[in-house]
């Protein structure tokens, strides 16, 4: 890039002008704080330091700095750097006038290699023209105009820099003093394809390295993907039979069985294989089980430990406080100095803050000690009833179930009595005594299970019992409920009835044509304002008059006012044509006769 360009070193870049005064050269240089270079590449002065310039107030250049060849640095404007006149084979540039503001350049476009150059002698030649811009670095091409201008294209961006310090020069072919030999040179940015092509074709390179960049630092980062799963065979279904017995080995064993299961590897051949995998798997719900209850266990004591821990974290504070109190006292307060007074009183207000924060944290602990007990024990009354209900339900339900299994079982048993009984009489005599027992045995089962049956069908005796008085309870809630409903719903009829005994006062009072009280005033004033002027006045000026007591009053509010009360203001017309004016009178003493 440009930047990357203007940091280069220069020793890298040869500075050598071939010059007929070589000491201008060196002077311009020296001036600069840079060390000058000859046309080797050599320092022409091999002791010269950059620390010591010619001209005092300019900064020495470091040769790292920002600026490169004959560009100088960003100095301040109140102090111009001093140009000197440059001497080259063909022609002499003369400096500009150091009191001018600087040449104005336009915005440089990204990755600029060419320059304009304008101002040149129209006997300039492209080897004139070489010989002055070649000192700025290497030349790849010259386009030059019939029009005294150029565009120079260098080989790096930097070349560039060097070439804009020319700008403002003189120039002067030779000693002639002709017109055609003498012009003003005006370097600046040009905008070329050839350098806008190359910068994007360097940005594309910097982004597909920095995306490569990116991508060995994702792979980088990325965690690495788990083994593959083997396939099933009858020798991996053992190996992982045997995993899943061992409790180290059993989450590589169950990923690996979760994986078969999911490829479909079940068929009936391997199903009972598969089966006997899943059932060690299951075995170890127990394991688990007891794991997370001894976990929580060691939790639990690790809580009441950090409890005991802290109240004793408490206690020993709450000495500390009262050590700072008792110092606080009058009796030793006296004796202590100033600074030590408010130490002690800065500890004690550190160590009650410290305290009160501990023992908020302990209070807080056993506050949710005490709603985990609430929360187990104390539940909502409507939701227990509900739940025992239920729970009744199913127990009656399950017990229909078990008296209907014994009842099937009881008949099977008769059969198979009935049978060996018939097959008693068909049997020889050795076979009698077996058959008995065995008959003492079925009889003995059909008791034990008569017995059985018994009990069963007096716990669902007790179970209905249970369910009559919960419908009976349920029942009584309900009316409940709906009484307090209706004693809800009368509540509202009488307020309802209130309010519209309240109502007609409302009407009469909304009735009247004077609303409220503000109005009442007015109408006084006005009558007083109208009884003093027999004759009537305009409603504009008794409205200038009732605006001097309050500026808020407008013609139209008086005006409607004034036409409601028919009884108490009469409006009269007085005049003929354009002399025509209404005039309102006080009649309040005829209206009280007419109503």
């Amino acid at each position: 890039s440009a930047d990357g360009g203007r940091n280069l070193s220069l020793d890298s870049i040869p500075m050598g002008l071939p010059m007929s005064d070589p000491t201008a050269w060196t002077t311009a240089m020296n001036n600069l704080g840079m060390a000058p270079m000859g046309m080797t590449g050599q320092p022409l002065l091999p002791d010269f330091d950059p620390a010591l310039g010619m001209m005092t107030g300019i900064p020495p250049i470091n040769p790292m700095m920002p600026g490169l060849g004959i560009v100088p640095p960003p100095i301040p404007p109140d102090m111009p750097a001093v140009k000197e006149i440059i001497h080259c084979k063909s022609c002499t540039l003369f400096p500009p006038n150091p009191h001018l503001p600087p040449p104005a350049t336009r915005e440089r476009p990204p990755g600029c290699k060419t320059v304009f150059v304008g101002g040149l002698p129209e006997n300039g030649t492209e080897q004139i023209i070489m010989e002055v811009f070649e000192q700025c670095g290497e030349v790849i091409a010259i386009r030059k105009s019939k029009k005294n201008f150029c565009h120079i294209r260098f080989a790096e961006e930097f070349m560039v820099d060097k070439a804009l310090y020319l700008s403002g020069y003189r120039i002067r072919l030779g000693s002639s003093t002709d017109k055609k030999d003498t012009g003003r040179l005006h370097v600046d940015f040009a905008q070329a394809r050839d350098d806008l092509y190359e910068w994007e074709c360097k940005q594309r390179m910097l982004a597909r390295e920095e995306r490569h960049r990116r991508r060995l630092e994702e792979e980088r980062f990325r965690p690495p993907s788990p083994p593959p799963v083997v396939h099933y065979s009858d020798h991996e279904c053992s190996v992982v039979a045997e995993k899943l017995k061992d409790d180290t080995k059993f989450l590589e064993a169950i990923q690996t069985l979760l994986t078969w299961i999911e490829r479909g590897e079940v068929n009936r051949r391997t199903a009972n294989n598969f089966y006997s995998m899943i059932q060690s798997a299951n075995s170890h719900i127990r394991r688990l089980v007891n794991e997370k209850a001894a976990h929580e266990k060691e939790m639990e004591e690790a809580k009441e430990k950090f409890k005991l821990a802290l109240s004793g974290i408490l206690v020993q504070f709450e000495q500390i406080v009262a050590v700072y109190h008792s110092a606080s006292k009058q009796k030793a307060w006296d004796h202590f100095t100033k600074a030590q007074r408010k130490n002690i009183s800065v500890w004690c207000k550190q160590a009650e803050e410290i305290r009160n924060i501990h023992n908020d944290e302990l209070m807080g602990i056993r506050r949710e000690e005490e709603m985990e007990m609430s929360d187990e024990e104390i539940e909502d009354p409507s939701e227990m009833k509900e739940t025992e209900e239920s729970a009744l339900v199913s127990q009656v339900e399950a017990l229909k179930e078990e008296n209907d299994s014994l009842r099937w079982q009881l008949d099977a048993y008769r059969n198979e009595v009935e049978l060996l009984k018939q097959e008693q009489g068909k049997a020889s005599r050795d076979e009698d005594t077996t058959k008995e027992q065995q008959m003492k045995l079925l009889q003995q089962a059909l008791q034990g299970m008569q017995k059985h049956l018994l009990k069963v069908q007096d716990e669902y005796k007790k179970r209905e019992v249970e369910l009559e008085k919960v419908r009976e309870d349920k029942l009584k809630l309900e009316t409940l409920l709906e009484n307090l409903k209706e004693q809800e719903s009368s509540t509202s009829r009488v307020c309802a009835c209130s309010q519209e005994k309240e109502c007609p006062v409302e009407k009469t009072l909304s009735n009247s044509p004077v609303k409220s009280e503000r109005e009442v005033l007015l109408v006084g004033i006005i009558s007083t304002f109208l009884h003093v002027h027999p004759f009537g006045a305009s409603i504009e000026y008794i409205c200038s008059y009732l605006q001097r007591l309050d500026s808020k009053i407008c013609t139209a509010e008086v005006e409607v006012l004034m036409t409601r009360l028919q009884n108490t203001f009469r409006q009269e017309l007085s005049g003929v044509g354009a002399s025509l004016e209404k005039r309102w009178k006080f009649c309040g003493f005829d209206g009280l006769k007419m109503t």
